[in-house]
């Protein structure tokens, strides 16, 4: 929550007079190096330059510097007993219906970019990102955004696919998505099903999100819908077995705390985690994104 420097809640952690302090965090660097000077003019004020002179070090160099004063363990190292995880990739194709406005949201974007220079690009910035957002939704379904959309999806099929099967063997899964008008379908489709379910998005009180929690650890409804970024953190849902990715998101550090919310201390069963992906899409990209990070990651000082 302090990783923004310019959030209010750092500013106010700045004022308070500590003779000793400590950060704790699962992901002190999600996005950019300047959350790690953010955390340390919190926990060691003075230890590192002024922000734009920060800016100008290296990673090599900023790692050398927090090195005395930062404490690194992975999850594999502290927790011996944790539970084994399995992570698949679960294919789908789009349908006929989706494909015709895919390929047509497609052209639109290419006609874009098309033979644009680097600054007509980034005057563009909003509008080539709203394009990147519409193609990913359309890989969900097109009734996230067409309200008289009535073809097939791809995707929701195999998910509810793959939730009979989940069903079948007794599991309970967490069922994430970032769209939340995605989450709202799937409830529809829930309720078809007989099969009951939580919810939580941004919108949801925390006081109402800790009871449901612990009514679902202690085994009420049958899944659990969640807003990737509303419970990707501070939740604690040992209660599920299965975690289930609906849509890829850029950051591959956000998709594994949302998979802690189940794979964690406590959790005494293997967990299984299912990425749906839509072949031949901008999906396979983010997914062949995720794995640079991921190899980038590993190799982080």
């Amino acid at each position: 929550m302090i990783k923004n420097s310019q959030t209010k809640t750092a500013q106010a952690l700045r004022e308070f007079d500590a003779k000793t302090c400590y950060a704790l965090s699962g992901t002190p660097i999600e996005n950019r190096l300047k959350e790690i000077w953010s955390i340390f003019q919190i926990v060691l004020p003075g230890l590192l330059p002024s922000k734009k002179e920060f800016s100008k070090l290296s990673p090599q160099l900023v790692a050398k510097l927090i090195q005395p004063f930062f404490l690194r363990r992975k999850k594999d190292e502290v927790l011996t007993e944790l539970s084994e995880l399995s992570e698949l990739l679960y294919s789908n194709e789009l349908s006929s219906s989706q494909k015709t406005l895919y390929l047509a949201q497609l052209r639109r974007m290419q006609e874009m970019v098309a033979g644009a220079s680097a600054d007509e690009i980034k005057r563009h910035k909003i509008e080539i990102l709203a394009g990147l957002t519409r193609l990913r939704q359309i890989c969900n379904t097109p009734a996230l955004f067409l309200e008289d959309y009535k073809g097939d999806s791809g995707k929701m099929d195999s998910l509810f696919e793959l939730l009979d099967t989940i069903r079948e063997k007794g599991s309970r899964p967490l069922i994430f998505s970032q769209f939340t008008s995605m989450l709202d379908l799937i409830e529809q489709e829930l309720e078809k099903k007989e099969m009951s379910h939580f919810k939580i998005t941004g919108q949801t009180p925390s006081d109402k999100r800790q009871e449901m929690v612990n009514l679902f650890n202690q085994g009420e409804k049958d899944c659990f819908l969640i807003s990737l970024k509303a419970g990707g953190t501070g939740l604690n849902l040992t209660g599920a077995d299965t975690v289930i990715l609906c849509d890829l998101w850029w950051n591959p550090v956000v998709e594994m705390q949302a998979i802690g919310r189940s794979h964690r201390l406590g959790q005494t069963k293997q967990v299984d985690v299912y990425r749906l992906i839509t072949l031949g899409t901008i999906e396979k990209k983010i997914q062949e994104l995720q794995e640079s990070t991921k190899r980038t990651l590993q190799h982080r000082p």
